[in-house]
């Protein structure tokens, strides 16, 4: 789980590609949801699809190791912060297409914030994303899915980046999506996402907006306010995360600063003050005691970025997603 510190060969690689504009030991807990998380070596800032894919295609010809880091609401940064480029994607441009119709939105653009629009023009298909915290890219990385809906029953492509620098346009089926799952994020480091393209139908802006307040409205009964990664763990088959965690009797469970909400027992807030650490060692119990209870093991649906002990931490890195 950690990527190494990188060599004094490739640091000066990186100053010089990307001179005047790389923060050096930036903290990173201000860009993710659950205010959470250690320094980045080198943190840069990209705010257009041409910055983002040129940032890429520099750091994969150096070989220097990165990461795409989106709004950061799908993710656990360890306390040791990350020994690699962290990629802060800020490419939010948005197209509408009348004829379709479609959205065309940048990966780090605000998906909730690109379904509230096609709402205003009376598009539905996203009415379910608007209660969905992350980007573009990271609801296409992770097959991003509330109220029974998801990322690939909307998306018509993917604009994805590999190293050589090429872009191709890849539909749902070559993204191979599964359950929070894709290509994508079982093959880490590989691509990187620039955009996507979400084909959509045609309603009434009355209907779409009612559609999408009543999402919003069974969020806010059923989920806790905060500051928190979202689902912890994925769903098992045929049962819910949240349930075998309450069952277990864990829900108010607290270890330093975080705690696992007693509101819904897959989301685990940070408190104020707490560590990545807490969480970890919340993320261990919740595991223990729902092995032990009903010999399910949970699987982290959130991603663990950053220098983490490789005997303890199981969640899978998240290579050149967008987060």
């Amino acid at each position: 789980m950690n990527g190494g510190i990188l060599s004094a060969e490739a640091a000066a690689a990186v100053r010089n590609a990307f001179a005047g504009r790389l923060q050096e030991g930036a903290s990173l807990a201000g860009h993710t949801s659950a205010r959470l998380g250690g320094p980045a070596d080198f943190l840069l800032v990209v705010r257009t699809a041409a910055e983002l894919g040129q940032a890429a295609e520099t750091l994969w010809a150096a070989g220097v190791p990165f990461r795409v880091l989106g709004s950061g609401s799908n993710v656990l940064i360890a306390d040791a912060g990350v020994r690699e480029v962290v990629v802060l994607n800020e490419a939010r441009d948005m197209r509408f297409e009348a004829e379709g119709p479609v959205v065309w939105a940048e990966s780090g653009a605000s998906l909730g914030v690109v379904a509230r629009l096609v709402a205003e023009r009376g598009w539905s298909g996203l009415e379910w994303a608007g209660t969905v915290p992350g980007t573009v890219g990271g609801a296409v990385v992770g097959n991003a899915g509330a109220h029974g809906s998801d990322t690939a029953t909307c998306l018509a492509l993917a604009e994805i980046l590999q190293p050589g620098g090429e872009v191709e346009a890849w539909t749902p089926e070559r993204l191979g999506y599964g359950y929070r799952e894709s290509w994508l994020k079982r093959n880490p480091g590989q691509s990187v996402v620039i955009s996507a393209t979400f084909r959509l139908g045609r309603s009434e802006p009355k209907a779409v907006k009612a559609r999408m307040a009543e999402f919003v409205a069974h969020r806010k009964q059923t989920q806790p306010p905060g500051a928190s990664m979202g689902s912890m763990f994925r769903n098992p088959p045929g049962d819910f995360a949240g349930r075998l965690i309450e069952a277990a009797g864990l829900k108010g469970l607290r270890m330093g600063m975080a705690e696992i909400s007693d509101k819904h027992a897959n989301f685990f807030i940070n408190r104020g003050g707490a560590t990545s650490a807490d969480v970890w060692a919340l993320i261990r119990a919740a595991r223990a005691r729902v092995d032990e209870r009903f010999g399910i093991q949970l699987e982290l649906e959130i991603e663990l970025l950053g220098e983490w002990d490789p005997a303890t931490a199981s969640g899978r890195p998240s290579g050149g997603g967008v987060l």
